[in-house]
């Protein structure tokens, strides 16, 4: 297997050749002498011979059709494998749902961003591949972050891109972390990779990038790069930027970042989140309304059970606006203009 990786240079092939496991984990070394680490098919683990202090996880495919996102991660891991680039950080990748890939899907079963934190085992319990592979998924971001000393930087990029367009292309979602500051300094690395539009979520959550951050402090984000389409028609040229910011961070080169400026970013907050209580929930706006689309109070967006589901603010955006979940799951965010966030 180690060979065929070797002389292929192409992780994502070799993924959605074992979509559901490999016989074994296996290890080599780059003539550069970068160790190489493969724990499960999806699980690549990079380990410089001298290296900076930082521990930096890019996990693609949470949600199989999210194409980009597999696209760029591939794209670093094969210079990688090639020695084009030097590598001078600990980086995993991570490919999360190699079956659902194959289908060209969101999810075979269910959508595995609901999932984290220990949500796989929660009733009914492992009873699906997505719930057994985002536990999976969980055990190898532990060992990876806790292989080493304490006190090192972590990061978790948790790359996806969106079901619907966006007034704002790309964006991130900054998990709630109750007690500790936002990072500037992350934030203005965002805007350097053309990510410009940042939520700040107001509560705990399920996805893959909060466990990171509450579970091992790291500096983790939600980014979504665009809009979804199928692998191979991805415009490859909107996301130079990230690329170039991505490869200086896993490569130690300097990031060239200004001190922060709020005034440069777009800036939200989540205000609430809207879940469906009755089947019959339907918003009032169009299936191709825009993410970011605002709204005036008072007016009506969404209707179930007989009742109205009316903005609360003077304005409120919405993102990630989504009929088609289970009552119970949330059918939409809710946002306004940020305020008063403790920045270090």
């Amino acid at each position: 297997m180690s060979q065929a990786l070797m002389d292929s240079h192409d992780f994502l092939a070799f993924t959605l050749a074992n979509p559901q496991s490999i016989s074994d984990a296996f290890s080599f070394t780059l003539d550069n002498h970068t160790q190489v680490h493969v724990w499960d098919t999806g699980v690549i683990v990079f380990e410089p011979e001298i290296e900076q202090g930082k521990d930096i996880v890019l996990s693609c495919a949470v949600h199989g059709n999210e194409t980009a996102p597999i696209e760029i991660c591939n794209g670093l891991i094969s210079k990688i494998l090639k020695q084009e680039i030097n590598l001078k950080q600990r980086v995993m990748f991570l490919i999360g749902n190699p079956p659902a890939i194959h289908n060209g899907t969101r999810f075979v079963e269910e959508n595995m961003n609901r999932l984290f934190s220990g949500a796989h085992s929660s009733a009914p319990g492992l009873v699906n591949p997505e719930r057994i592979r985002a536990k999976k998924l969980e055990q190898y971001v532990d060992r990876f972050f806790k292989d080493v000393e304490e006190g090192r930087h972590r990061i978790h990029y948790d790359l996806h891109t969106a079901i619907r367009g966006s007034k704002h292309e790309k964006f991130a979602i900054y998990p709630h972390r109750p007690g500790r500051d936002f990072s500037g300094e992350q934030m203005m690395f965002l805007g350097a990779c053309g990510i410009k539009t940042i939520l700040f979520h107001h509560e705990s959550t399920t996805t893959f990038s909060y466990f990171s951050s509450e579970n091992y402090h790291a500096d983790a984000f939600t980014i979504e790069l665009g809009k979804v389409f199928p692998m191979g028609q991805n415009d490859m040229t909107r996301f130079i930027a990230t690329n170039e910011m991505l490869t200086r961070l896993i490569t130690a080169q300097p990031l060239e970042l200004g001190e922060f400026d709020a005034d440069s970013l777009n800036l939200y907050q989540v205000c609430r989140v809207i879940n469906k209580n009755f089947e019959d929930f339907e918003f009032t706006f169009a299936n191709d309304v825009e993410n970011f689309t605002a709204f005036p109070k008072g007016y009506i967006l969404a209707k179930e059970g007989g009742q109205e589901v009316k903005v609360e603010h003077d304005s409120e955006s919405i993102v990630f606006p989504n009929t088609k979940v289970p009552v119970g799951q949330r059918t939409v965010i809710m946002l306004i203009k940020a305020k008063d966030f403790p920045v270090s």
